[in-house]
């Protein structure tokens, strides 16, 4: 039973109203809900890449957990140290504090619903990541920010080795199909 406060209002974004943020070869940020927006209780953006392209690279949240839903196509995850692929319909929780990245996987696009909760105000984060992912901006910006985001960037070294293996094998199974002869 509740005492009848509210504590918030209600958000409601309508299709085709949210701020697109586009990256490039296709894809981009829809910024939807930021924390300012939810009474600090969440924030939620939906993103797409194309086929096999980067997500985020190693971070971790130092107060909030994220939350990714595939809607459609495969998610290449790392999750302290485990690499995980993930299909449409496919969830995954990132506690606070573990190390996670993440990209579409090699052959596929992804389209996925990001929550962070508690709700930091990050949609100036993501239009920076355009920015840098466009070659107007440099990744160094980020750096001093990462308390304000609550994006602490790690070492890449083991993710960038994993989908370079991942994009080869990818490779080498298609050129494998292109070479093969119907009777």
């Amino acid at each position: 039973m509740t005492d009848g406060k509210r504590t918030a209002e209600a958000l409601l974004v309508r299709p085709g109203t949210a701020e697109r943020v586009p990256l490039p070869h296709g894809g981009g940020f829809e910024l939807l809900a930021d924390a300012a927006a939810t009474g600090g209780s969440l924030g939620v953006n939906r993103l797409t890449l194309a086929d096999g392209a980067d997500g985020a690279r190693p971070h971790l949240h130092a107060l909030s957990t994220e939350l990714f839903y595939v809607l459609d196509g495969a998610l290449d995850l790392y999750l302290d140290g485990a690499f995980e692929t993930v299909g449409r319909g496919g969830l995954v929780v990132v506690p606070p504090g573990m190390p996670h990245a993440f990209g579409a996987a090699a052959g596929a696009g992804a389209d996925l619903l990001a929550v962070l909760t508690p709700g930091v105000d990050r949609f100036d984060y993501f239009r920076s990541l355009g920015r840098i992912q466009h070659g107007l901006d440099s990744f160094d910006r980020l750096l001093p920010e990462q308390d304000r985001y609550d994006v602490h960037f790690l070492d890449a070294s083991d993710w960038r080795s994993a989908r370079a293996a991942t994009a080869a094998r990818a490779a080498g199974g298609a050129q494998r199909a292109k070479g093969r002869r119907m009777p």
